[in-house]
């Protein structure tokens, strides 16, 4: 064999390797984003142009999110805020669009309390999407609901579901990182 055709075939190698180890990478990647925002990753995924944009965009909320001081709460203050949720849905049985809203302020202040800036509602999801997007299409629909509450085409069962909807991030939030207390049932 000459020389040339050794080269020839050494370059050939080389190129295929490193597309080989660059479609393991992205898969890898890809693999991991999905894992990391599950339903999040297909939703960021349809509203870019493409994957590759949309993985772009949820690694760069992995980023933000890695410099956020999100903390635990202690218990005390978890209690506080059990006890403030307990508050909040009793008003439920007079004034049903009022305690949407007292709901909507409870989860943004403990939002605010655990680490998360709270200046608008998309970055608010946005950071959220990292840790908790099991629970954000809760946080969605219940944004929703809130946002047509006190019209007159909202009604109490659409508020009931926005409190259902309200409480999954809530509870997710409130014991994020210190159990939650069912979570320690048999």
């Amino acid at each position: 064999m000459s020389t040339i055709v050794i080269i020839v075939i050494i370059v050939a190698v080389v190129v295929v390797l490193a597309l080989v180890a660059l479609a393991l990478r992205t898969t890898t990647r890809r693999r991991q984003l999905r894992e990391r925002f599950g339903p999040e990753y297909e939703r960021t995924v349809e509203a870019k142009e493409n994957r590759g944009a949309a993985e772009r965009d949820l690694l760069a909320r992995q980023e933000r999110h890695e410099s956020l001081e999100i903390e635990p709460l202690p218990a005390a203050v978890r209690d506080r805020y059990a006890r403030d949720w307990t508050s909040v849905q009793e008003h439920f049985v007079d004034r049903p669009d009022q305690a949407v809203g007292e709901a909507d302020r409870l989860v943004t202040t403990l939002m605010s309390e655990r680490g998360y800036p709270t200046e608008n509602y998309e970055q608010q999801t946005r950071d959220l999407s990292v840790e908790h997007s099991r629970t954000l299409e809760h946080y969605r629909a219940a944004h929703e609901i809130n946002k047509r509450a006190g019209g007159s085409g909202t009604s109490t069962e659409e508020l009931r579901s926005a409190m259902v909807h309200y409480r999954a991030l809530f509870e997710e939030l409130l014991h994020d990182g210190a159990g939650s207390p069912d979570d320690k049932r048999p």
